[in-house]
């Protein structure tokens, strides 16, 4: 298993010490979003109004929940400052577009930016062209390969959602007293480093415990992607034991698969956090028992961080005086048993 604890700082939540205090909830709506709200000036320095700071934001368009989720997110935390100038740019349908559109605002100089690329590698080279022009980058979950073309990361802990899934999967089939186990997985765009990340993270939990994955599907993060590979994956596996789907949105279609072809003999565990998948674990009615969280929540996290860079301000909680150059969110796994306190957070 690779030790990714000496090159990050991690955060649970959006804890991140930026005299920042999580007070809302995440959906769709543009209405509800995870805010960071600045709490009083007088205990937090940072929160107090500083010199004007126009931020340039970009991601992939909203055709997926948690997308829209960050993009609404950044939006809105935006919003909470009085000296951030929030300037979204359309990322277009392909990292093509998405380059173009961030040429178009590096040209504009803005203070810092922010951006969630269609893909890291793709877009490393428009992340060193703003880094070249003096523009600070913000990259956002999806990471540039090159540490020269942003001055922050801050992406969810891919390995650690893995990890967590495999450690849910693995504890629950012991309990059942499952020796020999068969467990399918369905990941994303297996392209995608991200994707790799979460399915090694998943194979070293099961290994620790002595099992492995019988059989992998993989989607497209979307929910007809995530209703072919569940349908494929259970005629390849007509008996299953656990099933890990890393993301609630493509889980859609892969519990309608699995309700559509009536089994019922295995549990699974899903990806992300989403707010229908948190109630549906919460009644407990379906094969859906858990959910790793990747919370969109950084996406405002982003924005406070990005807002203290341009400012040339470190974070409160900190000695250092500048922000740091990674941060990764951890995973953390809901149930029945603690569905009610996350419900707050799914998108």
């Amino acid at each position: 298993m690779k030790d990714l604890s000496r090159r990050r700082i991690l955060f649970g939540g959006a804890a991140l010490g930026a005299g920042a205090l999580l007070t809302a909830c995440t959906s769709n709506d543009p209405g509800e979003n995870t805010q960071i709200k600045a709490e009083d000036t007088d205990s937090n320095p940072n929160a107090a109004p500083g010199t004007k700071v126009v931020i340039g934001f970009s991601a992939p368009g909203a055709d997926h929940g948690w997308i829209a989720a960050i993009t609404n997110n950044a939006k809105a935390q935006a919003e909470a400052y009085s000296d951030v100038e929030f300037k979204s740019v359309e990322a277009g349908t392909d990292a093509a577009a998405q380059r173009a559109a961030i040429s178009t605002l590096i040209a504009q100089k803005p203070t810092v930016i922010v951006l969630l690329p269609h893909d890291g590698k793709e877009l490393n080279a428009v992340g060193l062209e703003a880094m070249k022009a003096g523009i600070p980058v913000v990259n956002l979950d999806r990471a540039f390969p090159d540490q020269a073309a942003y001055r922050l990361q801050i992406k969810g802990d891919n390995f650690g959602m893995g990890l967590a899934a495999g450690t849910y999967v693995a504890a629950q089939l012991k309990l059942k007293g499952v020796t020999n186990p068969i467990i399918g997985e369905i990941p994303g765009i297996d392209s995608l480093e991200l994707t790799q990340e979460r399915s090694a993270g998943f194979n070293a939990a099961l290994a620790q415990n002595g099992f492995k994955v019988a059989n992998r599907r993989p989607a497209d993060f979307t929910a007809d992607g995530g209703q072919r590979a569940a349908t494929d994956l259970l005629q390849a596996l007509p008996k299953m034991d656990a099933l890990w789907n890393h993301d609630d949105d493509q889980g859609i279609g892969v519990l309608a698969a699995i309700n559509q072809a009536g089994r019922k003999e295995f549990f699974m565990v899903g990806g992300a956090g989403s707010k229908a998948a948190i109630d549906q674990i919460a009644a407990d009615n379906s094969v859906l028992k858990a959910t790793v969280t990747y919370s969109p929540s950084m996406a405002s996290s982003a924005i406070s961080l990005a807002r203290l860079i341009g400012q040339g301000k470190g974070m409160s909680d900190l000695v250092e005086l500048q922000v740091p150059k990674e941060i990764t969110l951890a995973s953390e796994t809901i149930t029945k048993e603690n569905a009610a306190k996350y419900a707050k957070l799914g998108f």
